[in-house]
Order: structure tokens, then sequence, then C-alpha cells
């Protein structure tokens, strides 16, 4: 069977997906600890440091993005993926030659600055794929990332074990070259450079004022900035519960993979599922009841008191992540215009950013004041918060 270019543009974004999202996230397991091991060289908490090495990552994406949006439409939306797969590819090399967690602190500052590969596959896929198709489209694209995101920890955390924790960003910079190498000689951009004069005078905030005054957009891409302060909430302390729960530091790593894996895993499973439901009965009905079961899920868990039921909760979050992540995606496709997909989802991307650069913080505050478990009851209210919202005000048409 022939596939159709944007089908071609969709497959091969997948791979580069999943090979990316193997790279990320193979450090997430071991990458507190990692700074721990490092230590501080101004004498602050490993918490902190923990949090700043996440957010710093987070808050520069959050000021580079919309820029990198804006030259997607203005440039092409191919050159944008490159730039973020072969700069993530060298950085995530660095980041094994760093001395002190501070140093580890700026390399994440810069990957901020120059990566964001998530955001760019999405408007590169949403300029080629047709709306009645894009949750089915944003759905698959959805699974390649959680397919790497459920493989990358435990091999990370695995070769930490072994390895060491140096070693351990070896793999992923390679799979990062490769999966760049897959866009530039395999996918084909038709793209159309905007004439020069109207490319001027529309200024970047005066971008960002047309596309918040659209219907839907302002609601969407704030259900983005919560989802994303729900989940970053908690990734930051996960080897610190896993730890408190096992009562031993033996294999830590590899079961602190194995944790953020299996939500990963569920999350592929059902992103495929719900977005082709979400095509049939609209995003937003699956995005508010998915929103529903995360916030349950994640207080319950609070109350856990064994690994394996951290294991089996996790699960089930999974299941409901894959409900909200492509649903937000197909939901600013319907919303926007098609010369406008680089910049909203740069918008989109900075927007996720900024949740990601506020969590692990508010996440390190309520852990030192309350305890790790606080964590997890903050989270289901965020994500509690965020499904009244779309209920009250996210528009019921789509497009």
């Amino acid at each position: 069977m022939k596939l159709e270019p944007w089908q071609r543009t969709l497959w091969i974004l997948f791979f580069a997906q999943l090979m990316t999202a193997v790279g990320f996230s193979s450090i997430f397991p071991f990458l507190p600890l990692y700074v721990k091991s490092l230590g501080s060289s101004t004498g602050m908490s490993v918490e902190l440091m923990s949090g700043l090495v996440f957010s710093s990552q987070a808050f520069t994406m959050m000021i580079a993005s919309p820029i990198w949006g804006i030259l997607a439409d203005r440039y092409g939306r191919k050159l944008m993926v490159e730039r973020a797969l072969f700069g993530g590819a060298v950085l995530l090399l660095l980041m094994a030659f760093v001395r002190t967690a501070e140093e580890l602190v700026i390399v994440r500052a810069i990957q901020g600055l120059i990566t964001g590969s998530v955001a760019a596959s999405s408007a590169l896929l949403a300029s080629q794929a047709p709306r009645q198709r894009m949750g089915y489209a944003m759905g698959v694209l959805q699974v390649g990332l959680g397919a790497g995101i459920a493989v990358g920890p435990l091999i990370g955390g695995a070769i930490a074990d072994t390895y060491g924790y140096s070693s351990s960003f070896y793999v992923p910079a390679v799979l990062l070259m490769i999966a760049g190498g897959l866009v530039l000689f395999g996918v084909q951009e038709q793209f159309v450079r905007p004439k020069e004069e109207t490319s001027a005078r529309k200024s970047l905030l005066s971008q960002w004022r047309v596309l918040l005054l659209t219907p839907g957009i302002l609601m969407t891409l704030s259900m983005r900035f919560m989802t994303s302060l729900g989940r970053m909430t908690l990734l930051p302390l996960v080897p610190f519960f896993v730890e408190e729960l096992m009562h031993t530091t033996e294999g830590l790593n590899t079961f602190t993979g194995l944790v953020i894996g299996i939500t990963s895993a569920t999350t592929t499973i059902s992103s495929i599922f719900l977005g082709k439901l979400g095509d049939r009965i609209g995003h937003r009905l699956v995005l508010i009841v998915s929103m529903l079961l995360a916030a349950g899920l994640y207080a319950v868990q609070s109350l856990i008191t064994a690994g394996w039921q951290l294991l089996v909760f996790q699960a089930f979050v999974g299941v409901a992540v894959g409900g909200i992540i492509p649903m937000i995606s197909a939901l600013l496709a319907n919303f926007i215009k098609f010369g406008e997909v680089g910049a909203v989802y740069g918008l989109d991307n900075s927007i996720n950013a900024a949740g990601r650069a506020v969590a692990p913080l508010i996440g390190a505050l309520v852990a030192n004041r309350y305890g790790l478990r606080a964590t997890f009851i903050t989270t289901g209210l965020i994500f509690l918060i965020a499904s009244f919202l779309a209920m009250w005000r996210l528009p019921k048409t789509e497009g």
C-alpha cells in the first residue's frame, strides 16, 4: 500500500520521536542522583539542585520556543526539527563531562534554548496532516514519544547502575544523531516561504496576540500548562520516593526507570486508541474525562506503601495521560489556521516548558514542607482544577 506524503512524514517522525524520547528520557531516572554524586560547589541542597536541573532547561525552553516557532513558519518546520535533534545530541554528550551540579544546570539551560523536538515535530506534522485525521496523527506521534519514554528510563537506569552515570549520556547522544539523520534524508517538506513584507510586518507579539484571541486557543494552552505542571511536579522526586518505598539503594535507578517507563508504556498504548476516539466523539470530551481520571489516580497514590503499588497506579496514570497530551495537540490544530502552525506549537511548547519550569520547584517546596506524599495530592488537585476549567471554558465546537 502506497503511503500518502503526510503519512510518510508521520511515520518518519514517529521513529525519530521514538529514538529522541529514548535518548532524552534515559537520563530521567538517575538525573537527581547524578546531581547528588556531583555535589554542589555553592552548598545548595540536593532537592533544590535537582529541581533546578529540571527547571533550568524548562525555563530557557519557555523563552526560546516561541521564537523557534515563528522561525519555523518563516523558514521551514523541517529545519527546526533538525536543529533540535542535532543540537540535543551535542548537549547530551557534554553532560557526561560536567564536574559540578552547577555546571550541569548550565548545560541543561543551554539544552532548553536549543532543543524542543516535540513541538517542532508537531508543527511539521500539523502542517501536512488532514484536519479530520489530526487526532490519529497526533496520537501516533504520542505513541513514538510514549514508547521511547517507556524504554528510555529503563535503559538509562540499567546503564547507570552497571557503568556509572557519565557513561549513560553516550547512547542517547548517538540516538539523537540517528534521529536527526532520519528527518534530514527522509522527510520532504514542500515549504513555501511567506512574502518578506508580510513576514516582516508580523512581530512576535502581534502574532501571539492574534493567536491568543482565536477562540479556544487560550484555554487549550491553559490546559497544556496545567497538565505540564501536574506531571512534572513529581518527576524530580520520583527517585527519592522509590528509595523511601524500597528502603534500599540497590537497583534504585533501574526500578525508578521502570516506574517512569510503565507510565509511558500505557500512555503509548492508550494514546492511539483515545486519539481515534477523540476524532469520533470529540477531543474536548476525551480530554475532560482523562483529566478527571488522572486527578483521582494521583490523589490515591499518596496512600501507597509498596513499590508494586506505585507501578500499578502509574500504569493507570499513563492511560489517562494518553487521553490528555494528544487531545490538546489535536485541539490546537483544529482551532488554528494553516499558516500559523509553527507559531502556535512554538507558543504551546513555551507554555509547556513554563509548567515544567515551575513544577519541580513547587514539588520541592511541598515535599520539604509537608513530605513526599503531599506532592501526589497536589498533583491530583491540579488535574481536578484543569478538568473543571475545561468543562467551563473550553469551546464545544472544534475548528
